[in-house]
């Protein structure tokens, strides 16, 4: 009976402690240890250097960036691709914690996500075959622009075009729009600086060119929280830690080659 009695016991704290040892999982849990706390970040990896994937694992400046952020942080980062119009979906329906993807902070946006404070300087940029007559958004006029849906390159096409213009067309992602362009299904591409450039740069049996138009503004990228995130703060802090640190530089450096602005970026805040 004694015997009876103690393996009873010891099967319910071996059950106990087996409780003890489960976690629940999902968004912004801590490791068995309880020190490290992994984000579920989403991102459109088809914005090569930002982010693009290699060998079923999300790559880039963004991916290298938002892991040195959130290490500051005290935070591990998952960095799934889900595509662009889902990664706000995930962020509406606060499914991820945050998401970086070469989003550029508008004021229109700011009125359903939290940003953090800026960490890139971007200009839209044309792109068209080599033997084009552009030489700048004027002579896009009577042209077909393609660009991927709801960017800031769209709302240049359609600052020239018309906002329902039907030579503008509207693609998933950017890689999308230059292969509309490749196909001659359209005369040029409007998109930010370090995406065409990169893609004249790597690829020049393309034999296409890069026209910089003047009248197109700077723009800033953010990393996008739900709104009322409180990440917000912790992010923005870990941030400027790592532009102090000077890692934000050297990850800078190793994707584009140059040094950043850094009083610029600062100066954004």
């Amino acid at each position: 009976m004694k015997k009876t009695l103690k393996l009873g016991l010891m099967i319910m704290m071996a059950f106990v402690l087996l409780l003890a040892g489960c976690g629940t999982g999902g968004s912004g849990d801590s490791d068995g240890d309880g020190d490290v706390k992994k984000l579920k970040v989403v991102t459109n990896a088809a914005f090569n250097p930002m982010e693009y994937m290699e060998k079923g694992k999300v790559v880039g400046f963004d991916a290298d960036l938002i892991k040195a952020v959130a290490k500051e942080a005290g935070y591990e980062v998952d960095i799934k691709h889900t595509g662009w119009e889902a990664m706000f979906t995930e962020l509406d329906k606060k499914l991820s914690d945050l998401a970086i993807a070469a989003i550029t902070i508008t004021d229109e946006r700011k009125e359903s996500y939290d940003f953090s404070v800026p960490y890139y300087e971007a200009v839209n940029k044309i792109l068209v075959k080599e033997d084009s007559d552009v030489k700048s958004g004027a002579d896009l006029k009577d042209k077909i622009v393609a660009v991927q849906v709801e960017t800031t390159g769209q709302y240049a096409a359609e600052s020239i075009l018309g906002e329902k213009s039907p030579n503008i067309k509207q693609l998933e992602d950017i890689n999308l729009a230059i292969q509309e362009l490749l196909n001659n299904g359209a005369d040029a591409v409007i998109a930010d600086n370090a995406v065409v450039d990169a893609y004249v740069k790597n690829n020049p049996e393309k034999k296409l060119k890069v026209i910089t138009d003047e009248s197109f503004e700077s723009e800033y990228y953010g990393i996008a929280f739900p709104k009322g995130s409180d990440l917000k703060a912790e992010f923005d802090e870990a941030l400027n830690a790592i532009i102090d640190s000077g890692k934000y530089t050297e990850i800078y450096k190793n994707w584009f080659g140059v040094e950043p602005d850094i009083e610029n970026l600062k100066a954004q805040q």
